[in-house]
């Protein structure tokens, strides 16, 4: 089977701060990578800074910051699915099942990267994990792709223990960074922190590795 990789996320920038190295390493490796976005994000608190946006047109400029960002990571297969902000966990959840395991028949993807359920903090993180993990046990389990999981609740560390996979992602480190600038009203402040002080951990956490931790079909089932 060829490789195919299909990301499942909520919001704009997910994608961006949490794997874009990885995505970035995929896409230079020829796979192809479809991303299904649950939202537009346009309950974002951040508006850029200096501000460039309101409640009204974030949606649009957040769109617009998407698709820019996919460019320097090197996806070509964005698909919306047109939730809305902070209210995923109240969409019909068979109906989302239903749409993530259409896509999953059509790509057959290789490997699935989304959060881990019980460990992603937000609400619409949470949903859209769980529905795609829902779409993915349709799949016998031998015949499943390999499931990636973004963990970063304050204790998935003692639930989990250490992440399964650690990528070096240095070698596209300005390639995630260029990714990061173009979601910019959401970045901005976290860029003004980078340029005064370019050695503080919690930035450069971003660009030298990202974790995964592989979803155990065999504890859950």
């Amino acid at each position: 089977m060829k490789p195919h990789v299909l990301l499942v996320f909520p919001h704009p920038d997910d994608e961006t701060f949490g794997l874009g190295g990885s995505i970035v390493l995929h896409a230079q490796a020829g796979t192809p990578i479809t991303y299904l976005c649950g939202t537009l994000g346009e309950m974002g608190r951040q508006m850029g800074s200096p501000i460039t946006a309101n409640r009204e047109t974030l949606p649009h400029i957040r769109k617009q910051e998407l698709q820019e960002a996919c460019k320097h990571l090197g996806i070509s297969d964005l698909r919306l699915m047109g939730y809305h902000d902070k209210t995923v966990e109240f969409e019909d959840r068979q109906a989302m099942v239903d749409r993530i395991y259409q896509v999953v028949q059509e790509i057959h993807p290789t490997a699935v990267y989304t959060y881990y359920p019980g460990h992603s903090v937000h609400p619409d993180h949470e949903a859209m994990a769980e529905a795609t993990i829902e779409a993915l046990e349709r799949i016998p389990i031998d015949q499943r792709p390999v499931l990636y999981c973004l963990a970063f609740s304050s204790n998935h560390l003692q639930v989990l223990g250490q992440p399964d996979v650690v990528v070096d992602i240095s070698s596209v480190a300005e390639a995630k960074m260029n990714a990061i600038r173009a979601h910019y009203t959401q970045s901005a402040k976290l860029l003004e922190k980078y340029v005064i002080n370019q050695e503080n951990a919690e930035l450069r956490r971003f660009l030298d590795s990202e974790r995964y931790y592989t979803y155990r079909w065999s504890q859950h089932e």
